[in-house]
């Protein structure tokens, strides 16, 4: 037990910077006097190129906030760009303050006494500092324009990235790149065709020629029995020979959907099933997409098909409702709902 406490006192004498050894005054005694302020010691320095580096470097950090907003704005998906440039932003910020208070503001050394929570003398003596403060100081208007930049441009670049709460303020959300006739292709860009498509299997597709990176571009492709089908009405032409297409980005939390449920033997096993498996949300293709079992809150959206003159599996429309987490849909659906 010692041990340890002597571990311990080695530590906090290592970051204090304090030694063990040194004595300990008595409780009892009075505190050492501390020596008076005296004005007279502070040290002002005027330096007109350390306040032009100041101001320069401030003009430089609000140069570099402005660029991570515009290009977050712009470009948003640019991870490292947008790091970098509030990073250097926060670099010249703090860069400037060094040299502020190394070069320009006016430097005291002094022991303050802490004996009593509040003198009077000492609050007129940090008034006079505040007042001080600026002793020295000949280009202010410059430094003042530059700090107000700075603080207003990174206000700004702080409060940008609230675009990416909801879609209200960025239509490319309810956008996908599906529309008549594009045919959907596997990850080498091959097309698909009807059968190419076994029942029983769990099929990727992309849109032909299209970004696949896009929100709205991945998606889940299956073959059922028609007879078995229980498609909402109006979608009796959207799963052509018992082909459906649905996205493949859970409307829960924007998860994959990647796994399929299919019954081996019919007497004792579920129904088809698309699953999540991040929480579990559980989709019926049968049904439209129906949500079985899960925190989603809405069924999985589903892709109208058709077969083109060529025999391709191809769209027949975009989706008729949003595609992505739910969370994302803070703002009415342009698209309306689904049918």
């Amino acid at each position: 037990m010692r041990l340890l406490r002597r571990i311990w006192q080695l530590l906090v004498a290592f970051f204090l910077g304090r030694r063990l050894k040194q004595p300990v005054q008595p409780s009892g005694a009075p505190p050492a006097p501390a020596p008076p302020f005296d004005p007279s010691k502070r040290e002002v320095r005027n330096s007109p190129r350390a306040e032009r580096a100041v101001a320069a470097l401030l003009w430089v950090g609000a140069a570099c906030a402005v660029v991570f907003a515009i290009r977050y704005v712009v470009a948003g998906r640019d991870t490292q760009l947008l790091g970098l440039t509030i990073g250097l932003c926060f670099a010249f910020l703090a860069a400037a303050a060094v040299v502020a208070g190394k070069f320009v503001v006016p430097q005291e050394t002094a022991v303050e006494e802490r004996d009593q929570l509040l003198r009077e003398q000492e609050v007129e003596e940090v008034g006079q500092l505040v007042d001080e403060g600026a002793e020295g100081i000949s280009r202010r208007k410059l430094l003042g324009a530059a700090g107000v930049a700075a603080g207003a441009t990174v206000g700004a670049a702080l409060v940008v990235p609230a675009a990416s709460i909801g879609p209200a303020i960025d239509h490319r959300v309810s956008e996908t790149p599906w529309f008549p006739g594009r045919r959907l292709v596997d990850a080498k860009g091959k097309p698909y065709r009807p059968e190419d498509i076994e029942i029983g299997t769990f099929y990727t597709a992309l849109p032909q020629d299209a970004d696949p990176d896009d929100l709205g571009s991945s998606l889940v492709v299956v073959k059922l029995p028609q007879n078995t089908l229980r498609l909402p009405k109006g979608r009796e032409t959207w799963a052509p020979q018992g082909v459906l297409a649905y996205s493949k980005v859970c409307p829960h939390a924007g998860c994959a959907v990647s796994l399929y449920r299919y019954p081996l033997y019919q007497p004792t096993s579920a129904k088809p099933a698309f699953t999540c498996p991040c929480h579990y949300s559980t989709f019926d293709p049968a049904a439209g997409g129906k949500l079985l079992f899960g925190p989603a809150g809405r069924a999985l959206p589903q892709l109208p098909l058709m077969v083109d003159a060529e025999g391709y599996l191809a769209a027949q429309r975009d989706f008729p409702e949003d595609v992505g987490p739910s969370w994302l849909l803070t703002k009415r659906n342009p698209k309306g709902p689904a049918k």
